[in-house]
């Protein structure tokens, strides 16, 4: 499994972001998919996913502002991220798995991450 993420960069606080993650190698409309955001010296906390039926959770620190959501045609996963805050900053990985994300990233495939930067 592959995946590639793209759209992270530099934002001012109270703007918007659309990260997007590209998968290759697998039949993505099984697996489930997700984001997680790394800050330094911290591990990766899970931000939002998707399962293979669509359900969505979300930490309670993006709750109403982000939105995850999956096309499996082109097997692709997005995060709409509105009024971004400063504490939205860090480096963000998609990630999937067969079966349901767990908080501690195990068993997932990854990509190589994308920086976003809030500026307060």
């Amino acid at each position: 499994v592959q995946l590639v993420e793209s759209g992270g960069g530099l934002v001012q606080a109270g703007g918007s972001l659309r990260l997007s993650c590209a998968a290759t190698g697998t039949i993505f409309s099984r697996y489930d998919v997700g984001w997680y955001r790394q800050v330094p010296g911290k591990q990766r906390d899970l931000v939002a996913g998707i399962t293979s039926t669509r359900d969505t959770m979300y930490a309670d620190s993006v709750k109403g502002r982000f939105t995850i959501s999956r096309d499996n045609a082109n097997a692709t996963v997005h995060l709409q991220m509105n009024s971004l805050k400063s504490e939205d900053t860090g480096v963000y990985y998609c990630a999937v798995r067969w079966g349901v994300l767990l908080p501690d990233g195990r068993e997932n495939y990854w990509g190589q991450g994308t920086q976003v930067t809030v500026s307060s």
